[in-house]
């Protein structure tokens, strides 16, 4: 597993970031990873399985947000041991940080990407940090960001791009912001599945895009990015969260042919 992460930088092997928007169950997470883990073996494609042990970014207090903490964390460490896969989680404030010592890569919500202590706090594991930027922030501005961790994690650091606000319930994604955020020297991914979001859309929840995350995806190939981030669901109509922008399993081959053919011409 550490060699996996260790894989992540400039110029060192494209990789996927990809799972479930948030841990579900046991049984939803264990067949999306062996799925993954699976079709990146016949990609020769390094994985790291994401999923969210908690969604504190809730737009209505109904939605769902856990099965509880440790009772998802557990089910992410079943998966580190038992299919050998790096594992990626939010982390939403400094007290998360201690139950998260089984996890690779420590992302920092983009909701938070100017939350100094908690990013100082995540990079004082030496662990990766992912920074996503913010819908809010400039891609200059996420320089600073970075800086925080960078000092502390022995620059491992790497900044993803979601989609930027574009007026009330839409994002809009500025490809120039992969070639601004490469200049800092961290890794850059390209986050397809949220960038297709329709934040707070439907009223009660968000909406989304889903046509558009291969073509986008594409897109950010194309312009240059060292990883993809892709939240995937064996049946997303009934997914927990962010039902409307995950990508079916099903379409995950379809997403990295595309993807590598531009990646590896």
């Amino acid at each position: 597993m550490s060699e996996l992460v260790d894989q992540i930088g400039i110029g060192k092997r494209f990789f996927l970031i990809a799972g479930n928007c948030v841990v579900e169950d046991e049984a939803t997470s264990l067949e999306t990873a062996r799925y993954l883990k699976k079709l990146c073996e016949q990609y020769q494609l390094p994985l790291v399985y994401k999923s969210s042990f908690r969604k504190a970014n809730r737009l209505s207090g109904e939605s769902f947000s856990s099965i509880g903490d440790q009772a998802a964390l557990d089910i992410l460490a079943k998966i580190k041991r038992d299919l050998q896969l790096p594992l990626l989680t939010d982390i939403h404030e400094t007290g998360d940080i201690p139950q998260t010592g089984h996890i690779d890569i420590l992302q920092i919500p983009a909701f938070l990407c100017r939350q100094t202590g908690l990013i100082q706090a995540a990079a004082a594991t030496r662990k990766w940090v992912n920074i996503k930027k913010g819908q809010f922030m400039a891609p200059e501005n996420m320089e600073q960001a970075a800086s925080k961790a960078a000092i502390l994690n022995h620059n491992r650091v790497m900044l993803t791009e979601r989609g930027t606000t574009f007026g009330y319930n839409n994002l809009i994604v500025d490809f120039r912001s992969l070639v601004i955020m490469k200049r800092f020297g961290h890794p850059v991914v390209f986050d397809a599945t949220h960038s297709v979001q329709r934040p707070g859309g439907l009223g009660g929840s968000s909406g989304g895009d889903r046509e558009y995350i291969i073509p986008l995806a594409k897109a950010a190939a194309a312009v240059g990015i060292d990883g993809l981030f892709v939240e995937t669901h064996p049946d997303p109509s009934k997914a927990r969260s962010d039902a409307a922008s995950q990508l079916a399993l099903a379409e995950m081959p379809t997403l990295l042919d595309s993807v590598l053919r531009i990646i590896r011409h």
